[in-house]
């Protein structure tokens, strides 16, 4: 049987391709296998893929017939993945060698639906180490527990789907598919069912997954009209949370996250094109208008002074009902 199924998806990165084909071929097991699905790359990634496709031990190769996005390249991977355990990694990333023998190791020992690890992000030639913002490791825990309190970062703010490794379970109960429609942020709604419906996790001090920051190609480096599903991802996870039997209890956190995220892109509005920029604040004071008016009340006033008054002018801004 396989034991490992690494997704990876790949769009336009033949600059970054050849190191991560190259951190898997480091990783290869016999009961491995890499699932390499190419979204339509429009630049020689197809032509990497095609050749370490024909080297790399227990590798997949397919590819979309159109560019879908990274959540629908997942949702590929996930159709086709065969192994006990199921982990993620981005086509521009990379891993050293012998992290993907010790992340099945920590599952299996700790015996979990899902474990969280600790990344190492790379900007040009920086290196800044990220820890998963949970204080308690090496145990078994309450994914649900984890969400909470409501005023700090806990573990469904560190929504990076790459960092961790997730049993086949999960996937067989429809836990691990993603919103293909959802351009970015995709990551949010998924982190928040996991933590809401899943059994068990832990969080383990293991890192080797090279995240590289700042890529022209990402969608997170790019200031158009795709940033904008941020609010559809956000509207996923308050909707979810609506319907939970602990909503009382977990909309709070939803909701000042939510704010958080709007504040993010409207302090840095001046990176995307003016009509963007437009329907940024148009969408914003929308979405604010559809929390639970009582919760985002109690938001605001825990803010400091800039980010609650920005929020307070956007939710009473006029906005059209079709924007």
């Amino acid at each position: 049987m396989v034991k490992l199924s690494v997704i990876v998806p790949f769009y336009n990165v033949q600059a970054y391709a050849p190191d991560t084909l190259r951190s898997l071929a480091d990783n290869a097991r016999k009961d491995f296998e890499f699932i390499l699905v190419d979204d339509c790359s429009a630049d020689e990634t197809p032509e990497l893929l095609e050749r370490a496709h024909r080297t790399l031990p227990g590798s997949v190769l397919v590819r979309h017939p159109r560019n879908a996005g990274l959540a629908a390249a997942r949702n590929t991977g996930l159709a086709s993945a065969q192994g006990r355990y199921i982990t993620f990694l981005d086509g521009d990333d990379w891993l050293r060698p012998g992290y993907l023998s010790d992340l099945v190791d920590a599952i299996e020992t700790l015996d979990c639906d899902f474990v969280r690890t600790d990344h190492v992000q790379c900007t040009g030639r920086k290196r800044t180490l990220h820890r998963v913002p949970h204080g308690r490791r090496n145990e078994k825990l309450s994914p649900r527990e984890a969400i909470l309190p409501a005023d700090r970062t806990t573990s469904v703010d560190y929504a990076y789907a790459w960092a961790g490794i997730y049993h086949r379970r999960l996937h067989e109960a429809g836990k691990l598919d993603f919103h293909a429609e959802l351009r970015t942020a995709e990551d949010r709604p998924w982190i928040w069912r996991l933590h809401r419906e899943a059994e068990s996790f832990a969080v383990v001090g293991l890192f080797g997954i090279f995240y590289r920051r700042a890529v022209a190609t990402s969608l997170t480096q790019i200031g158009d009209e795709r940033q904008l599903a941020f609010i559809r991802s956000f509207d996923q996870v308050l909707d979810d949370v609506a319907k939970d039997p602990e909503a009382d209890r977990l909309m709070p956190k939803a909701v000042r996250t939510y704010c958080a995220i709007i504040n993010h892109h409207l302090s840095n509005i001046d990176r995307f094109e003016p009509a963007v920029a437009r329907r940024l604040k148009s969408m914003s004071a929308q979405a604010l208008r559809r929390m639970p008016q009582e919760v985002l009340t109690e938001a605001l006033d825990s803010m400091d002074h800039q980010r609650s008054i920005r929020l307070r002018r956007l939710r009473r801004r006029p906005v059209k009902a079709a924007a």
